[in-house]
Protein backbone atom coordinates (compact mmCIF):
# COMPACT_ATOMS: atom_id res chain seq x y z
CA UNK A 1 0.00 0.00 0.00
CA UNK A 2 1.47 3.94 -0.70
CA UNK A 3 -0.59 5.70 0.87
CA UNK A 4 0.76 8.35 3.29
CA UNK A 5 0.21 8.12 6.95
CA UNK A 6 -1.16 11.21 7.10
CA UNK A 7 -3.77 10.77 4.29
CA UNK A 8 -6.87 10.87 6.59
CA UNK A 9 -5.96 14.10 8.60
CA UNK A 10 -5.04 15.53 5.03
CA UNK A 11 -8.58 14.68 3.51
CA UNK A 12 -10.91 15.33 6.65
CA UNK A 13 -8.48 19.10 6.73
CA UNK A 14 -9.14 19.52 3.02
CA UNK A 15 -13.24 19.19 3.37
CA UNK A 16 -13.48 21.37 6.25
CA UNK A 17 -10.89 24.45 4.26
CA UNK A 18 -8.48 24.18 7.10
CA UNK A 19 -4.46 24.19 5.71
CA UNK A 20 -2.99 21.05 3.91
CA UNK A 21 0.61 20.01 2.30
CA UNK A 22 -1.10 19.20 -0.91
CA UNK A 23 -4.64 18.65 -2.50
CA UNK A 24 -6.06 15.29 -1.52
CA UNK A 25 -7.24 13.22 -4.38
CA UNK A 26 -9.49 10.29 -4.47
CA UNK A 27 -11.68 9.05 -7.29
CA UNK A 28 -15.75 8.76 -7.76
CA UNK A 29 -16.21 5.01 -8.60
CA UNK A 30 -12.37 3.92 -8.43
CA UNK A 31 -13.68 0.64 -7.27
CA UNK A 32 -15.31 -0.95 -10.59
CA UNK A 33 -14.51 -2.41 -13.90
CA UNK A 34 -11.77 -0.91 -15.26
CA UNK A 35 -9.85 -2.93 -12.73
CA UNK A 36 -9.05 -6.99 -13.48
CA UNK A 37 -8.94 -7.57 -10.00
CA UNK A 38 -12.46 -6.38 -9.51
CA UNK A 39 -13.25 -8.31 -12.82
CA UNK A 40 -12.37 -11.42 -11.48
CA UNK A 41 -14.55 -11.15 -8.13
CA UNK A 42 -17.22 -9.84 -10.51
CA UNK A 43 -16.95 -13.15 -12.30
CA UNK A 44 -18.30 -15.08 -9.28
CA UNK A 45 -20.60 -12.81 -7.43
CA UNK A 46 -23.30 -10.65 -8.71
CA UNK A 47 -23.41 -6.56 -8.27
CA UNK A 48 -25.97 -7.05 -5.22
CA UNK A 49 -23.74 -9.82 -3.71
CA UNK A 50 -21.33 -7.84 -3.76
CA UNK A 51 -22.90 -5.02 -1.98
CA UNK A 52 -24.81 -7.18 0.44
CA UNK A 53 -21.67 -9.13 1.51
CA UNK A 54 -19.60 -7.26 3.76
CA UNK A 55 -16.12 -8.97 3.33
CA UNK A 56 -16.09 -8.21 -0.89
CA UNK A 57 -17.13 -4.81 -0.08
CA UNK A 58 -14.17 -4.37 1.77
CA UNK A 59 -12.06 -6.13 -0.32
CA UNK A 60 -13.34 -4.23 -3.66
CA UNK A 61 -13.09 -0.62 -1.95
CA UNK A 62 -9.47 -1.47 -0.82
CA UNK A 63 -8.14 -2.60 -4.72
CA UNK A 64 -7.78 0.93 -5.28
CA UNK A 65 -6.11 1.81 -2.68
CA UNK A 66 -3.44 -1.47 -2.62
CA UNK A 67 -2.98 -0.56 -6.24
CA UNK A 68 -2.67 3.67 -6.27
CA UNK A 69 -2.64 4.98 -2.73
CA UNK A 70 -5.14 7.04 -2.61
CA UNK A 71 -5.87 9.38 0.00
CA UNK A 72 -9.41 7.90 0.45
CA UNK A 73 -11.57 4.73 0.22
CA UNK A 74 -14.95 5.03 -0.98
CA UNK A 75 -17.34 2.40 0.59
CA UNK A 76 -18.17 -0.09 -2.26
CA UNK A 77 -22.15 -0.21 -1.88
CA UNK A 78 -24.70 1.38 -4.15
CA UNK A 79 -26.90 4.50 -3.43
CA UNK A 80 -30.26 2.00 -4.02
CA UNK A 81 -29.84 -0.43 -1.50
CA UNK A 82 -31.33 1.03 1.10
CA UNK A 83 -34.31 0.76 -0.90
CA UNK A 84 -33.82 -3.09 -0.41
CA UNK A 85 -35.05 -2.94 2.49
CA UNK A 86 -39.20 -2.34 1.35
CA UNK A 87 -41.95 -4.39 -1.18
CA UNK A 88 -40.41 -2.76 -4.40
CA UNK A 89 -39.31 -5.60 -6.27
CA UNK A 90 -35.61 -4.17 -6.40
CA UNK A 91 -32.73 -5.91 -8.71
CA UNK A 92 -30.03 -4.67 -11.22
CA UNK A 93 -29.49 -5.88 -14.83
CA UNK A 94 -27.12 -4.28 -14.55
CA UNK A 95 -28.93 -0.76 -13.83
CA UNK A 96 -31.32 -0.99 -11.29
CA UNK A 97 -35.14 -1.84 -12.15
CA UNK A 98 -38.00 -2.06 -9.86
CA UNK A 99 -41.33 -4.37 -10.64
CA UNK A 100 -43.11 -1.95 -8.05
CA UNK A 101 -42.28 1.99 -8.95
CA UNK A 102 -43.98 4.03 -6.38
CA UNK A 103 -46.44 5.78 -8.36
CA UNK A 104 -48.92 6.61 -5.65
CA UNK A 105 -49.98 6.97 -2.00
CA UNK A 106 -50.09 3.13 -1.37
CA UNK A 107 -46.63 2.93 -2.78
CA UNK A 108 -45.87 5.64 -0.48
CA UNK A 109 -46.68 3.74 2.11
CA UNK A 110 -44.45 0.68 1.39
CA UNK A 111 -41.23 3.31 2.27
CA UNK A 112 -42.15 2.30 6.25
CA UNK A 113 -39.66 1.12 8.58
CA UNK A 114 -36.24 1.51 9.26
CA UNK A 115 -33.40 0.64 6.95
CA UNK A 116 -31.29 -0.46 9.21
CA UNK A 117 -30.61 -4.04 8.08
CA UNK A 118 -30.59 -3.17 4.11
CA UNK A 119 -27.53 -1.60 4.70
CA UNK A 120 -25.91 -3.37 7.50
CA UNK A 121 -23.71 -4.99 5.24
CA UNK A 122 -22.32 -1.57 4.10
CA UNK A 123 -21.71 -0.21 7.84
CA UNK A 124 -19.63 -3.66 8.47
CA UNK A 125 -17.53 -2.93 5.79
CA UNK A 126 -16.67 1.06 6.31
CA UNK A 127 -15.81 -0.46 10.12
CA UNK A 128 -13.88 -3.20 8.39
CA UNK A 129 -11.96 -0.33 6.49
CA UNK A 130 -11.39 1.60 9.26
CA UNK A 131 -9.62 -0.86 11.13
CA UNK A 132 -7.36 -1.64 7.32
CA UNK A 133 -6.82 1.52 6.65
CA UNK A 134 -6.34 3.06 9.94
CA UNK A 135 -4.52 6.88 9.56
CA UNK A 136 -3.29 5.39 6.16
CA UNK A 137 -6.58 6.90 4.19
CA UNK A 138 -10.09 8.44 5.10
CA UNK A 139 -13.55 6.13 4.43
CA UNK A 140 -15.89 7.94 2.68
CA UNK A 141 -19.42 6.75 3.16
CA UNK A 142 -22.49 7.92 0.60
CA UNK A 143 -26.28 8.01 -0.07
CA UNK A 144 -28.25 9.40 -3.10
CA UNK A 145 -30.04 12.75 -2.58
CA UNK A 146 -33.86 12.29 -2.01
CA UNK A 147 -34.86 14.16 -5.63
CA UNK A 148 -32.65 11.37 -7.20
CA UNK A 149 -34.18 8.51 -5.35
CA UNK A 150 -37.59 9.59 -5.99
CA UNK A 151 -36.70 9.71 -9.65
CA UNK A 152 -35.16 5.57 -9.73
CA UNK A 153 -38.77 5.21 -7.27
CA UNK A 154 -40.80 6.84 -9.79
CA UNK A 155 -40.21 4.95 -13.35
CA UNK A 156 -38.13 1.69 -14.09
CA UNK A 157 -36.33 1.74 -16.54
CA UNK A 158 -35.29 5.37 -15.65
CA UNK A 159 -36.08 7.89 -18.61
CA UNK A 160 -33.50 10.44 -19.83
CA UNK A 161 -35.63 13.51 -18.62
CA UNK A 162 -37.21 11.91 -15.44
CA UNK A 163 -40.25 12.01 -17.40
CA UNK A 164 -42.61 11.52 -14.98
CA UNK A 165 -41.39 12.66 -11.57
CA UNK A 166 -40.70 15.72 -13.72
CA UNK A 167 -44.53 15.74 -14.28
CA UNK A 168 -45.52 15.31 -10.72
CA UNK A 169 -43.93 18.19 -9.68
CA UNK A 170 -46.78 20.48 -11.58
CA UNK A 171 -49.61 18.08 -11.49
CA UNK A 172 -49.30 16.86 -8.37
CA UNK A 173 -46.76 18.85 -5.73
CA UNK A 174 -47.86 17.51 -2.54
CA UNK A 175 -47.01 13.98 -3.32
CA UNK A 176 -43.95 15.05 -4.32
CA UNK A 177 -43.20 16.85 -1.13
CA UNK A 178 -44.02 13.75 1.00
CA UNK A 179 -42.38 11.41 -1.34
CA UNK A 180 -39.21 13.81 -0.59
CA UNK A 181 -39.58 14.62 3.05
CA UNK A 182 -39.77 10.61 3.67
CA UNK A 183 -36.80 10.03 1.48
CA UNK A 184 -34.99 12.70 3.16
CA UNK A 185 -35.40 10.53 6.71
CA UNK A 186 -34.12 7.29 4.51
CA UNK A 187 -30.87 9.18 3.11
CA UNK A 188 -30.71 11.02 7.43
CA UNK A 189 -30.88 7.24 8.49
CA UNK A 190 -28.13 5.59 5.90
CA UNK A 191 -25.83 8.64 6.65
CA UNK A 192 -26.27 8.24 10.20
CA UNK A 193 -25.88 4.36 10.15
CA UNK A 194 -22.39 5.31 8.14
CA UNK A 195 -21.41 7.54 10.31
CA UNK A 196 -21.84 5.57 13.12
CA UNK A 197 -19.55 2.85 11.59
CA UNK A 198 -16.74 4.84 11.21
CA UNK A 199 -17.37 6.79 7.91
CA UNK A 200 -14.62 9.83 8.28
CA UNK A 201 -16.58 11.88 5.27
CA UNK A 202 -20.34 10.87 3.45
CA UNK A 203 -21.05 12.06 0.05
CA UNK A 204 -24.57 12.76 -1.42
CA UNK A 205 -25.11 12.13 -4.82
CA UNK A 206 -28.09 14.43 -6.31
CA UNK A 207 -27.40 12.87 -9.91
CA UNK A 208 -30.47 13.78 -11.16
CA UNK A 209 -30.77 17.29 -9.96
CA UNK A 210 -29.22 18.93 -13.11
CA UNK A 211 -32.58 18.25 -15.36
CA UNK A 212 -34.47 20.82 -12.90
CA UNK A 213 -34.12 25.10 -13.54
CA UNK A 214 -32.14 26.49 -10.69
CA UNK A 215 -36.06 27.91 -10.21
CA UNK A 216 -37.17 24.57 -9.74
CA UNK A 217 -34.34 23.19 -7.65
CA UNK A 218 -35.09 25.69 -5.13
CA UNK A 219 -38.73 25.16 -5.26
CA UNK A 220 -38.80 21.30 -5.10
CA UNK A 221 -35.31 19.76 -4.15
CA UNK A 222 -33.65 22.48 -2.42
CA UNK A 223 -35.87 21.89 1.24
CA UNK A 224 -35.63 18.37 1.42
CA UNK A 225 -31.71 18.48 0.39
CA UNK A 226 -31.44 20.99 2.98
CA UNK A 227 -32.75 18.82 5.54
CA UNK A 228 -30.12 16.03 5.13
CA UNK A 229 -27.15 17.61 5.14
CA UNK A 230 -28.64 19.90 8.79
CA UNK A 231 -28.89 15.75 10.09
CA UNK A 232 -25.65 15.28 9.69
CA UNK A 233 -23.50 16.00 12.74
CA UNK A 234 -21.12 18.67 11.46
CA UNK A 235 -18.88 19.06 14.35
CA UNK A 236 -16.93 15.46 13.02
CA UNK A 237 -18.08 14.39 9.81
CA UNK A 238 -17.91 16.79 6.65
CA UNK A 239 -20.54 16.48 4.17
CA UNK A 240 -19.53 16.40 0.19
CA UNK A 241 -22.61 17.51 -2.05
CA UNK A 242 -22.22 16.06 -5.81
CA UNK A 243 -24.42 16.85 -8.69
CA UNK A 244 -24.22 16.17 -12.29
CA UNK A 245 -25.09 18.25 -15.14
CA UNK A 246 -25.43 21.43 -12.34
CA UNK A 247 -23.03 23.70 -13.61
CA UNK A 248 -26.45 26.22 -13.30
CA UNK A 249 -27.18 25.18 -9.71
CA UNK A 250 -23.71 25.80 -8.53
CA UNK A 251 -25.09 29.06 -6.52
CA UNK A 252 -27.92 27.68 -4.79
CA UNK A 253 -26.09 24.19 -3.66
CA UNK A 254 -23.77 26.45 -2.39
CA UNK A 255 -26.63 28.23 -0.27
CA UNK A 256 -27.13 24.29 1.20
CA UNK A 257 -23.81 24.38 3.14
CA UNK A 258 -22.21 21.25 2.31
CA UNK A 259 -18.63 21.53 3.58
CA UNK A 260 -17.40 20.38 -0.11
CA UNK A 261 -19.01 21.09 -3.42
CA UNK A 262 -18.07 18.54 -6.01
CA UNK A 263 -18.06 19.77 -9.59
CA UNK A 264 -18.76 17.65 -12.38
CA UNK A 265 -16.22 17.96 -15.73
CA UNK A 266 -18.37 20.38 -17.59
CA UNK A 267 -17.79 23.65 -14.83
CA UNK A 268 -14.91 26.23 -14.57
CA UNK A 269 -13.09 24.91 -11.17
CA UNK A 270 -11.65 27.73 -11.09
CA UNK A 271 -14.47 30.12 -11.56
CA UNK A 272 -16.21 28.65 -8.90
CA UNK A 273 -13.02 28.63 -6.38
CA UNK A 274 -12.83 32.31 -6.83
CA UNK A 275 -16.96 32.89 -6.27
CA UNK A 276 -17.58 30.88 -3.35
CA UNK A 277 -13.71 28.97 -2.63
CA UNK A 278 -13.77 30.60 0.15
CA UNK A 279 -17.33 29.36 1.71
CA UNK A 280 -16.97 25.96 0.44
CA UNK A 281 -14.17 23.25 0.39
CA UNK A 282 -13.91 21.77 -3.71
CA UNK A 283 -13.89 18.90 -5.01
CA UNK A 284 -12.99 17.84 -8.69
CA UNK A 285 -13.28 17.86 -11.69
CA UNK A 286 -11.26 16.23 -14.11
CA UNK A 287 -13.05 14.59 -17.46
CA UNK A 288 -13.13 10.99 -17.14
CA UNK A 289 -12.59 10.64 -20.88
CA UNK A 290 -8.95 12.39 -20.03
CA UNK A 291 -7.84 9.57 -18.10
CA UNK A 292 -7.07 7.79 -21.98
CA UNK A 293 -4.77 10.65 -22.19
CA UNK A 294 -0.95 9.73 -21.74
CA UNK A 295 0.77 9.86 -18.73
CA UNK A 296 2.45 13.26 -19.74
CA UNK A 297 -0.46 14.92 -20.59
CA UNK A 298 -2.75 13.63 -17.85
CA UNK A 299 0.14 15.30 -15.67
CA UNK A 300 0.14 18.73 -17.45
CA UNK A 301 -3.92 18.45 -17.01
CA UNK A 302 -3.97 18.14 -12.78
CA UNK A 303 -1.16 20.43 -12.69
CA UNK A 304 -3.88 22.75 -14.04
CA UNK A 305 -6.45 21.71 -12.36
CA UNK A 306 -4.15 22.13 -8.99
CA UNK A 307 -3.74 25.48 -9.83
CA UNK A 308 -7.57 26.31 -10.11
CA UNK A 309 -8.07 24.69 -6.94
CA UNK A 310 -5.78 27.01 -4.94
CA UNK A 311 -7.97 29.43 -5.06
CA UNK A 312 -10.36 28.14 -2.87
CA UNK A 313 -10.08 27.24 0.97
CA UNK A 314 -9.67 23.44 0.48
CA UNK A 315 -9.76 21.52 -2.79
CA UNK A 316 -9.75 17.96 -3.09
CA UNK A 317 -8.54 16.48 -6.52
CA UNK A 318 -11.28 14.10 -7.75
CA UNK A 319 -13.13 13.42 -11.19
CA UNK A 320 -16.08 15.04 -12.70
CA UNK A 321 -17.92 11.71 -12.46
CA UNK A 322 -17.07 8.15 -12.06
CA UNK A 323 -14.03 6.49 -13.21
CA UNK A 324 -15.56 4.54 -16.40
CA UNK A 325 -14.92 0.45 -17.51
CA UNK A 326 -12.95 1.24 -19.97
CA UNK A 327 -10.81 3.61 -18.66
CA UNK A 328 -7.02 2.22 -18.87
CA UNK A 329 -5.25 1.15 -15.64
CA UNK A 330 -2.29 3.61 -16.82
CA UNK A 331 -4.50 6.42 -16.76
CA UNK A 332 -6.05 6.37 -13.21
CA UNK A 333 -1.89 5.35 -12.15
CA UNK A 334 -0.65 8.55 -13.89
CA UNK A 335 -3.81 10.67 -12.50
CA UNK A 336 -3.19 9.66 -8.98
CA UNK A 337 0.71 9.95 -9.51
CA UNK A 338 0.68 13.89 -10.86
CA UNK A 339 -1.62 14.39 -7.69
CA UNK A 340 0.83 12.99 -5.59
CA UNK A 341 3.92 14.44 -7.14
CA UNK A 342 6.33 16.73 -5.83
CA UNK A 343 5.06 19.63 -7.83
CA UNK A 344 1.41 18.89 -6.51
CA UNK A 345 3.09 19.91 -3.03
CA UNK A 346 2.96 23.36 -1.70
CA UNK A 347 3.02 25.53 2.12
CA UNK A 348 -0.15 24.79 2.46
Amino acid sequence: MTTNKDSRTRFVRACRGESVDRAPVWLMRQAGRYLPEYRQIRERASFLEMCRDPALATEVSLQPIRRFGMDAAVVFSDILLPLTAFDLGLDFRPGPILEKPVVDAAGLRRLKGSIATAIEPTCEAIAALKRELGDEAAVVGFAGAPWTLAAYLSESPLSRDLVQLNRWTYQDPKFVEELLDRLADIVSETLRLQIEAGADAIQIFDTWAGVLSAERFEAVVARSLRAVIRHVPRDRTPVILYARGAVHLVDAMVELEPDVLSLDWRTNLGAVAKQHGQRVSLQGNFDPAALSLPPDQIQSEVMQLLEAGRAARGHILNLGHGVQPQTPVEGVEAFVRAAQSEEAYSDG
